[in-house]
């Protein structure tokens, strides 16, 4: 039997750690891993367009599948392209192991052609950075790397000088047994009698949470009827928490609604569970808050706490709640229901109001018509900007389908890539990306990957020929909109012409057809339709303190715009509110 090679070494074992494949751009340092690749059965080398879409799509992948991916990049200008999908990958927790190849191992510190310094560029973004520099550090410094990937929740970045890469492994090298999950964290039974003590005490309690509920979905419905807590939660913990929900006071933050954040003022008691909610004006200065969060690090960095506790939510409840009595007065949670439904109620008629005839097409609308058709266990991609609005709104969480987006590093162009990862996990479910026309183009060459591997991906381009988002920015900080125009071709004939389905729909009637036809479509289609770019509805009432980007410093902004079946939801819940 041949010596293996480092680069074969390093193949196998990713495979070991339960890795896939491998997205990235080949290039002449990356090409001994590629070529081990080839000859390796168990992983696969997917051939994008722009090294940042592999780093996308890996991050895509390792949250649908909770397990490790991977991305690559050849030495400098490849590698660095992948720096803004690790920044969004890191800041989501999502495991993934990047292989920064890198120039000749003698030539480093030299000036030589395409020299960077991946172990410095990429620090900020990992949680692991290092050199192999030498064969004997292997297989050690690839399993460390995995590791804090899985352990910590995040990225490690591995760079490898090509001519290392080529070398002998190193005879009888150390293999240990991988770690490929993460453990539950329980707080102690002291932090828990605190937190008891605070429950018990406590008249009005609410349940404000992100996405660290995930998987702890029935043991917050426990607690909350248990407490008769109104529950709200921030855009990333909209697909664990919303669904089956009877305690549902909706979103708070900038593209908030409902009731959520009047349940998390006007309570005694605010209890942070699983967020990292970076909005403090949207958080209450009077009353106690508790924060749980499996990442000490999160906990009080964003308001003032009365008790911090480090501990996985569903772990922490399940060692709480039986031992919280059980409150008996509904008065707060059932005025809280009240409130959210009649907060949608007033803004649902937003995009019911002579819809189906307006031209342009409301975005609204068709976030809605989307909500209706897509499959029970869809995959959504969502594109930040307006397209973030159209999710948090309108798609409805149901336990099964997922919600991806650029939600904390609030990238543009992160929708297509993600689906791209998404739809490599499982082929034949469905994955839809709601792209915005500005996100699209930025990374639209890998529109080709999906034709090229004949990924069933189906975006829906939301476009309305401009940067609204960034144009409400302009608006609400008093500026006029300069620089946010895009001119657009007819996004459904660059689809056809690349190979894939695509059809263009200009007038409401058209839409419910159009996209029924692109998901019977066995592969990748694009639907390009026309919206309005004057579709969100801005308060009367806003100062240009208000909003820079998207930090507030100021109270609370309610961007009025439609709700789709979260208002039957709030009527369906305010059934459960005993009558007088």
């Amino acid at each position: 039997m041949a010596k293996q090679n480092v680069s074969e070494q390093f193949v196998d074992i990713l495979v070991r750690a339960g890795v896939k494949r491998l997205y990235g751009v080949v290039g002449d340092s990356l090409n001994p891993v590629v070529d081990a690749i080839r000859r390796n059965a168990a992983i696969e080398w997917i051939q994008v367009r722009h090294e940042e879409t592999a780093a996308f799509a890996a991050g895509a992948e390792a949250q649908i599948t909770g397990s490790l991916a991977a991305c690559a990049g050849s030495c400098g200008p490849g590698n660095l392209h992948l720096i803004n999908g690790l920044y969004d990958a890191h800041r989501s927790m999502a495991p993934v192991l990047a292989l920064a190849s890198h120039i000749p191992s003698s030539e480093i510190g030299l000036g030589y052609f395409q020299e960077t310094h991946p172990d410095l560029l990429f620090q900020e973004c990992s949680h692991y950075n290092e050199m192999i520099s030498n064969p004997q550090q292997m297989p050690r410094l690839l399993q460390s790397a995995i590791q804090h990937a899985i352990g910590r929740g995040g990225v490690s970045v591995v760079s490898m000088p090509g001519d290392i890469a080529s070398q002998p492994a190193p005879e009888k090298s150390i293999e240990h047994a991988l770690v490929t999950a993460r453990p539950t964290v329980r707080p102690g039974d002291e932090e828990i009698e605190k937190l008891r003590r605070m429950v018990d005490d406590a008249k009005r309690v609410t349940l404000f949470c992100g996405s660290g509920t995930a998987g702890a979905h029935a043991e917050v419905m426990e607690f909350a009827e248990r407490v008769k807590a109104p529950v709200g939660h921030a855009l990333r913990g909209k697909e664990w928490i919303q669904y089956d929900n009877p305690y549902d006071v909706g979103m708070s933050g900038l593209l908030g609604y409902g009731a959520a954040y009047e349940a998390t003022n006007e309570c005694d008691l605010l209890i942070l569970l699983g967020t990292d909610f970076p909005y403090n004006a949207f958080l209450p200065t009077d009353v106690k808050i508790v924060q749980v969060d499996v990442r000490p690090e999160n906990l009080g960095r964003r308001s003032k706490l009365d008790l911090a506790i480090w501990g996985d939510v569903r772990e922490t409840l399940r060692c709480l709640t039986p031992q919280v009595k059980v409150k008996t007065d509904r008065k707060f949670l059932d005025r809280m229901l009240k409130k959210h439904a009649d907060a949608l109620e007033g803004v649902v008629k937003a995009y019911t109001r002579k819809v189906e005839k307006h031209i342009p097409i409301h975005p609204e609308y068709v976030a809605s018509v989307l909500d209706e058709l897509a499959d029970e266990d869809a995959v959504f991609t969502v594109d930040t900007g307006m397209c973030n609005v159209w999710a948090a709104r309108y798609l409805t969480p149901n336990g099964k389908r997922r919600v991806i987006g650029s939600f904390s590093h609030g990238s543009m162009a992160n929708a297509l890539p993600q689906a791209i990862g998404a739809q490599f996990v499982d082929r034949s479910r469905q994955v839809v990306s709601m792209s915005g026309d500005g996100g699209f183009t930025m990374l639209m060459g890998d529109f080709l990957t999906l034709v090229q591997y004949n990924l069933p991906v189906k975006v829906v381009l939301f476009n309305n020929s401009a940067l609204s988002m960034v144009e409400l920015e302009m608006l609400v900080a008093g500026l006029p909109s300069f620089g946010t125009t895009n001119k657009n071709p007819d996004f459904a004939a660059i689809a056809r012409a690349a190979g894939a389905y695509g059809v263009r729909v200009e007038r409401p009637k058209q839409l419910e057809g159009a996209l029924k036809d692109a998901f019977k479509h066995k592969g990748p289609a694009l639907v390009d339709v026309v919206t309005d770019p004057n579709a969100l509805s801005i308060p009367p009432k806003i100062s240009a303190e208000m909003v820079t980007g998207f930090a507030l410093s100021a109270s609370k902004i309610v961007l009025d715009g439609g709700v789709g079946r979260m208002l039957q939801m709030a009527r369906s819940n305010l059934r459960n509110v005993p009558r007088p």
